[in-house]
């Protein structure tokens, strides 16, 4: 079957055409990338303070009522959570228009404004990494390797807040970088 040439645009990547712009929820790009970055965020959060929470009510195990629970979230736990939000923070602060352009020497002038906007974002994603990575060490060294299959939770609930963090970052940069039809675009004539 062969479609007509009026109809067939060869720089498509799908032959059958979706038009998601008759979509009313679509038409607004940027707004429902913002929130559902916000629903990201906020359900990272969310997840990790359950886990909080569950942690400071944790009770010994009732056939054996004088024992100590043998571990609770720490500040340790809270560390990778900590960078992966500032790391988000971090690069959405940086503003995209910037890292275009010649990225010359670290000195002064036009290249070295864009060095360092591009070394910004390096830290920004370093910090997510890191975030990410150190709560998947601390699931593992701190839950898994002891043995702590009862509260194995924690470590999943720490990991999944960092996934999502991230997740949140990507969605919001994508949504900073589309325009919608009608906001922001002004037209001022005299």
């Amino acid at each position: 079957m062969s479609l007509p040439r009026s109809q067939y645009d060869p720089r498509r990547v799908c032959v059958i055409p979706f038009n998601f712009e008759s979509i009313p929820i679509f038409r607004k790009k940027r707004s429902l990338g913002v929130y559902v970055s916000g629903l990201l965020f906020g359900l990272a959060h969310w997840i990790f303070l359950d886990a909080a929470v569950l942690s400071a009510h944790a009770h010994p195990p009732p056939d054996a009522p004088y024992d100590t629970v043998p571990i609770h979230i720490t500040f340790l736990d809270w560390i990778p959570g900590i960078c992966s939000t500032l790391g988000l923070l971090i690069v959405n602060l940086v503003n995209k228009e910037q890292l275009i352009g010649e990225g010359g020497s670290f000195g002064s002038g036009e290249g070295g404004f864009v060095w360092r906007v591009r070394l910004f974002l390096f830290f920004g994603f370093a910090l997510m990494a890191g975030g990410l990575a150190g709560s998947v060490c601390v699931l593992v060294l701190k839950y898994i390797v002891p043995q702590f299959d009862d509260y194995l939770y924690y470590g999943y609930a720490n990991v999944a807040q960092n996934v999502l963090v991230m997740l949140s970052a990507i969605v919001l940069w994508i949504a900073q970088n589309t325009h919608d039809d009608d906001e922001y675009n002004y037209q001022l004539t005299l």
